[in-house]
């Protein structure tokens, strides 16, 4: 079985998608990123993919009159690599019903929480208002409903008494960095599948410490 084709979109500086690239070319998961799509020029990602060779493309949301257009330009671009997997990393765009719905199942997001906990955005500073005593990290497959979807992976974070938005942003972010290539990797190599829109897990017992390590649990 060859790697799989996976493109990942962004806006910004893309340090998951730095995750996942150095995972891929570590070897690490059983997949090859071919493109990079970014949605403003000036994202600091595209810089880090070129760095790692891989080819990039600007397809500024802006100069497209609607929501569709934009996103037939994206489709078109993929389709041009042969991508089969899309990989959302920091890609602040809403995505059509339509849209998601071609790309159905091959089509995945993280989000900086315990879905279905603390959907949408300013997830840390709801946490740490509602006194929770953890948060994290969950990798799923997008659906046209706003952070919903079956999840593939997810990672749990302490919330400590003196936490702030900064340190636990932190903390997550780590988390983040772990979870989604594992959840790329369990795609590839085929041991995650969906069944009744849920993701089912062959050999489905893999500690939480491949994702989040004891010491990433602790203050820093």
């Amino acid at each position: 079985m060859g790697l799989l084709k996976t493109a990942i979109l962004i806006s910004g500086e893309g340090t998951n998608m730095q995750a996942l690239i150095n995972q891929c070319c570590e070897g690490k998961i059983a997949a090859k990123i071919t493109l990079v799509v970014a949605n403003v020029s000036t994202a600091p990602g595209l810089k880090s993919a070129k760095n790692f060779g891989i080819p990039t493309i600007v397809i500024d949301h802006k100069n497209f009159s609607n929501r569709e257009s934009f996103e037939n330009e994206i489709t078109g671009k993929l389709n041009e690599k042969k991508i089969e997997m899309i990989c959302l990393a920091g890609f602040m765009r809403l995505l059509t019903k339509n849209f998601v719905n071609q790309w159905r199942n091959r089509l995945i997001n993280i989000h900086p929480s315990l879905l279905p906990s603390y959907k949408g955005l300013n997830t840390h500073q709801r946490a740490l208002k509602d006194g929770v005593k953890f948060t994290g990290c969950t990798v799923h497959y997008v659906r046209p409903k706003m952070d919903s979807g079956p999840i593939i992976a997810q990672a749990v974070v302490p919330i400590f008494p003196d936490d702030n938005l900064k340190t636990l942003s932190r903390r997550v972010l780590a988390a983040e960095h772990r979870c989604y290539p594992l959840a790329l990797q369990m795609i590839a190599n085929g041991k995650a599948k969906i069944l009744d829109d849920k993701v089912i897990i062959e050999g489905a017992s893999f500690p939480i410490k491949e994702i989040l390590n004891p010491s990433e649990g602790e203050k820093n």
